[in-house]
């Protein structure tokens, strides 16, 4: 490759420049705040065509999406993650602005370090050293990017990944930069999530005076047994690849600031993370039953009827899903090997991740940064892991292409 050439590419081989130049952008969803625009400044040079595709619902915020790829033949590798950041909450707790992208004591602080604006550094700071390396990849490299991630994620890489299909897109594999590795880089790959479930109860009962009872009925006596059907038994003792089903109480409202008032209603929500042994309909269908059999408990009712709720479930399921492909997978985990002499595990542990979506085009596995500051105050990354996580990066284009 010509000098000529070469110099725009080597404008973005270096993961803390990109990274600055994407923290500057203070993208707090749904504002993008110049941070596609930030992206695409870095994947033109390579080659890459780029199309920004906004997406709108009602009742949402509309969404600016990124959509780039290089290349017109297989092997085609999609990597996939979002720009959006969530609020950095009293910026005077900070050492540093959130934005400023200030490098401190050999780490680069700012909101979106490495969930997971570093993870998109580091990949585009791997494909433009190698193409400088080896030219074009021999084969496709697309990178879909969302700023809808840490939001309802409705307008964002579920509808980008369809927009995309219907251009007869496709894909052999992705890779997800969200920060998996729980202490250092090469700990651990995620090849699945548990399934996301959230619900809520709204008891009714009937108002009176604390000193009348037997005029009223409280919810909250019928509430009590009904939110611990849900805690006992356990789900299930979890399977060989998922931890046990959990579910866990998340708010109880009763909304009643008298102390002297028996309250007309109470509510609860909860949230399950559940194993590859339910679906989402199971789990309904399992915790509907234990729900109607607890409102029938009179240990706080006596002589009363079944209680009266209602149950909802407000908020699209994540399914569970685990990925099993040996390429992928196997590649993947011999570039981090190679790199830091760790086998990382594979773990289907922590929350969901738009890993949920892309699950139904092509096996999608999850590998970045280490994730310990990720949502604090004065999130941040060791520099010495940008460089690392782009040398994995690297070592992975190489050995795929070479498919």
């Amino acid at each position: 490759m010509n000098q000529k050439l070469l110099e725009p590419i080597m404008t973005v081989t270096d993961p803390i420049a990109n990274l600055t130049g994407l923290i500057r952008c203070p993208s707090v969803t749904p504002d993008d705040a110049g941070a596609l625009a930030a992206l695409e400044a870095m994947l033109v040079p390579l080659g890459f065509t780029v199309e920004h595709v906004t997406f709108e619902e009602d009742g949402t915020p509309s969404i600016e999406n990124l959509y780039a790829r290089i290349g017109d033949s297989g092997p085609h590798l999609m990597f996939a993650g979002h720009t959006d950041v969530v609020p950095t909450g009293n910026d005077d707790s900070w050492t540093h602005p959130p934005f400023e992208a200030a490098i401190d004591d050999g780490k680069l602080y700012g909101r979106g370090a490495v969930d997971m604006k570093g993870g998109i550094a580091c990949f585009v700071a791997a494909v433009a050293r190698h193409i400088a390396a080896h030219g074009a990849p021999v084969g496709s490299i697309s990178l879909l990017i969302t700023g809808d991630e840490e939001g309802p994620s409705i307008n964002g890489s579920v509808k980008l990944l369809e927009w995309a299909a219907a251009k007869g897109e496709i894909w052999d594999g992705c890779i997800v930069g969200e920060p998996t590795n729980p202490e250092q880089l090469g700990d651990m790959i995620k090849i699945g999530r548990r399934g996301s479930l959230s619900g809520s109860i709204t008891v009714h009962g009937v108002q009176g005076h604390v000193a009348y009872p037997h005029r009223a009925d409280n919810p909250v006596r019928a509430l009590l047994p009904m939110l611990e059907s849900l805690m006992t038994p356990p789900f299930d003792r979890g399977t060989e690849n998922f931890p046990p089903t959990n579910l866990e109480i998340t708010t109880i409202d009763i909304g009643n600031p008298a102390t002297n008032v028996i309250p007309g209603k109470a509510t609860a929500a909860f949230n399950v993370r559940f194993c590859d042994l339910w679906s989402a309909e199971s789990l309904k269908a399992e915790i509907s039953l234990r729900l109607a059999t607890a409102a029938k408990d009179e240990t706080f009712r006596p002589g009363c009827g079944a209680a009266t709720y209602d149950l909802q479930w407000p908020h699209r399921p994540s399914p569970v899903f685990l990925t099993s492909n040996d390429l992928l997978i196997g590649k993947l985990s011999a570039a981090i090997e190679a790199r830091t002499g760790r086998k990382p595990v594979l773990s289907t542990t922590g929350g969901t991740s738009d890993a949920r979506f892309i699950k139904d085009y092509c096996p999608v596995v999850e590998f970045g940064l280490v994730g310990q500051t990720m949502h604090m105050v004065d999130e941040c990354v060791a520099l010495s892991d940008l460089e690392g996580l782009t040398g994995i990066y690297e070592t992975f284009l190489q050995q795929w292409f070479d498919a």
